[in-house]
């Protein structure tokens, strides 16, 4: 047998997210009935992010074993003339047995893409946050900057979810003026840190707006951080705008 990792790209409009579920698609039960129809065989496949129902994925990484005898490039041709147009497989390599997508993971970056203006261009609704109001970007920025370090994150962690600690440590956190167009604009944040807690980017990305609409004070941050209560803090931005863009190892 063999350790192959993936590289993915994803639409997670029609999934209910990636982890294999007992009701609806997910992306990584396509991928492994793709990779079970190849090997012959079920094989588990394991990615770097749990990505949630509705987000996207640019650079999610998944590891699989398999015994197929397929090289690489040929096992990626065949797993996308397998699955479905919504999910791709960008490519294959052969790693160290003891390579695994999530736990091998040093770091993730996350961005968040919303639309600031009146009318939503019908392209990228499925692909970003309607926000139609004048955001303040430049205090979104500065609100954003106490995000870097480690910190107990417990403020922005969605419910439902159990963890050993709340504690992250963040790298960086951006906002990116993207693309200037008629009628609007549309910007990124974007967010890097050896790990995340379920809806903590958007949890963040949401507080921050309500910041830039000038709905809460500029330093509101430090003091949610404290507050480790979820109730405080702003609301969680669909998960429509959110894309995992890059793993690190």
């Amino acid at each position: 047998m063999r350790t192959i990792r993936l590289l993915l790209q994803y639409d997670g409009t029609e999934f209910v997210g990636w982890q294999r579920q007992d009701s609806g698609v997910s992306v990584q039960g396509v991928i492994e009935d793709a990779l079970s129809k190849i090997e012959g065989g079920a094989v588990t496949l394991h990615g770097a992010g749990r990505t949630d129902a509705g987000v996207h994925a640019e650079g999610q990484v998944a590891s699989a074993r398999l015994n197929s005898p397929l090289d690489d490039d040929t096992l990626a041709r065949a797993l996308n003339a397998n699955l479905p147009p919504a999910v791709r497989v960008v490519a294959v390599a052969t790693v160290a047995d003891d390579f695994h997508a999530r736990f091998s993971a040093r770091a993730k970056t996350y961005e968040y893409r919303l639309w600031n203006g009146a009318a939503i261009p019908p392209f990228i609704r499925h692909y970003a946050w309607h926000v139609p109001q004048p955001l303040a970007v430049e205090v979104m920025q500065r609100a954003a900057d106490a995000l870097v370090g480690a910190h107990d994150f417990a403020a922005f962690q969605g419910t439902g979810s159990t963890v050993h600690t709340t504690v992250r440590t963040v790298t960086s956190a951006r906002w990116i003026d993207a693309r200037p167009a008629p009628g609007g604009r549309l910007l990124s944040f974007e967010m890097s840190g050896d790990g995340f807690l379920r809806h903590m980017v958007r949890a963040v990305t949401g507080t921050l707006v309500e910041i830039g609409l000038g709905r809460r004070p500029a330093d509101d941050i430090p003091r949610l951080l404290a507050a480790r209560e979820r109730s405080e803090a702003g609301r969680t931005a669909p998960a429509c705008g959110l894309f995992l863009v890059r793993v690190e190892y």
